[in-house]
């Protein structure tokens, strides 16, 4: 059970990330992968000030407002100085490791003796179930726990409505046409540049969000955790738009952090089977391999399986 749980927080954090890696790569079709660099970048952030004594949310905050400073740095460089795209991302998240190592001032800085989200939730947790164990369906559950798993659910579903809300304002409205026709969106007078700009900031302004949740839960912050961060995104935002469709905004969010989810559940239960810990990328890379061609696997199945149906339903020639 305490595997389980602790998948589904996990993935319950990460799906901030997976809805920043939805909207850059999917309302703005712009291969960002500044994720890597960005997760470790708020992490690192949160962590160092939470060394300093700084309040958590505070923190917390300042995390992702400098990954939505390095968002905005990759977008300008593609749109101010005409760098391809991919190339914008690799340059800042090259960039960010040297930044992060300079912030943190060495590859790891230990957060289980600091007051971090984590501890908060912690306590409130204990002091409102007057236990530190409770029982599910017949297993333990330690009160730690279940308050971190309630905290981690609480923060996504404050984060997609928030999400879903500003693209329905006029502002998230044109940013999501800038995405899905910059020509006709620039002959209304909008200037597409700022737009992605604006865009990519808040996408990395929530995976670094996810990153410093993340360093608060696990009680560390390292220079590394950023590795392979945006194919995970990448799978999360694909399995989700399996499961619920592409069609409704609100949809396309919510599969987003379902994505995520089941992507940290499939990584759990791989481990559990005995996978080495130095194959979980390759595993990852795997997962989101089988969910990119799944999808189209189904689909020309389906026509098939249609194909002769129409085929019967044909009356012959006399």
């Amino acid at each position: 059970m305490a595997l389980l749980i602790g998948a589904l927080t996990i993935g319950l954090i990460l799906s901030l990330l997976a809805l920043g890696v939805f909207i850059s790569f999917r309302i703005f079709a712009f291969p960002d992968i500044t994720a890597d660099g960005s997760i470790t970048l708020g992490a690192a952030v949160a962590a160092m000030l939470l060394v300093r004594r700084v309040n958590p949310a505070l923190a917390t905050a300042a995390g992702a407002a400098a990954g939505a400073l390095a968002g905005a740095i990759t977008a300008t460089l593609h749109t101010r100085f005409g760098i391809n795209g991919l190339l914008s991302g690799i340059l800042v998240m090259t960039g960010l490791y040297s930044a992060n190592l300079h912030i943190m001032g060495k590859s790891n800085v230990p957060l289980m003796s600091e007051k971090t989200l984590a501890t908060m939730a912690d306590r409130l947790g204990t002091a409102a179930l007057h236990s530190t164990q409770m029982n599910v369906l017949g297993w333990d559950v330690s009160a730690r726990d279940a308050s971190l798993l309630g905290f981690a659910v609480l923060a996504p579903v404050v984060a997609s409505l928030l999400v879903y809300v500003f693209f329905r304002t006029n502002l998230g409205t044109a940013m999501r046409a800038a995405g899905d026709n910059a020509q006709m969106i620039r002959a209304l007078g909008v200037n597409v540049g700022n737009m992605i700009v604006m865009g990519l900031a808040l996408s990395n302004g929530l995976v670094a969000l996810s990153g410093a949740l993340l360093a608060q839960y696990q009680g560390f912050a390292d220079v590394q955790m950023g590795i392979g961060m945006v194919v995970w995104g990448l799978a999360s935002v694909i399995i989700g738009e399996a499961l619920v469709g592409t069609r409704q905004l609100g949809y396309v969010i919510i599969g987003a952090v379902i994505g995520s989810v089941l992507f940290r559940l499939l990584v759990a239960i791989a481990l559990r089977w005995g996978l080495h810990p130095n194959d979980l990328k390759l595993i990852s890379a795997v997962f989101v391999f089988v969910a990119l061609i799944l999808p189209a696997l189904v689909s020309h199945a389906a026509a098939r399986r249609r194909k002769p149906d129409a085929s019967a339903a044909t009356p012959s020639a006399a």
